[in-house]
């Protein structure tokens, strides 16, 4: 069975910055993407960033620049770094793994508040 756990997210001041991290119940954790969405209040998940088999990262517009997202295959676990953080990056973040099909597992989620 696979199992996803975040943690890190908290109350920030803008400009500040966070990691999350999600821990995954997976084997052979290497073999798979992964990636971080969030939902905003009263808003639909979106799509934040993802990493491949070789630890490339993608992003979406909004957050390019200032977030990073890695992998350590070795702890199982993949990582959302946040810098400079804005009022509009306050959100539930959601970490996923695409085993059989695209973001087929999910976490119970990390919330992200950041203050002006």
């Amino acid at each position: 069975q696979v199992q996803l756990v975040e943690s890190g997210g908290g109350l920030v001041q803008a400009g500040g910055s966070l990691r999350l991290s999600c821990a995954v119940s997976v084997r052979t954790f290497s073999s798979f993407p992964l990636a971080w969405f969030r939902q905003a209040p009263g808003k639909e998940r979106e799509y934040v960033a993802a990493i491949n088999l070789s630890g490339v990262g993608t992003y979406s517009d909004s957050v390019k620049g200032r977030f990073t997202i890695s992998r350590d295959n070795a702890k199982n676990t993949v990582y959302l770094q946040l810098n400079s953080l804005r009022p509009e990056d306050t959100a539930i973040y959601y970490c996923s793994i695409s085993v059989s099909s695209s973001w087929d597992y999910w976490g119970q989620g990390t919330q992200v508040t950041v203050s002006i």
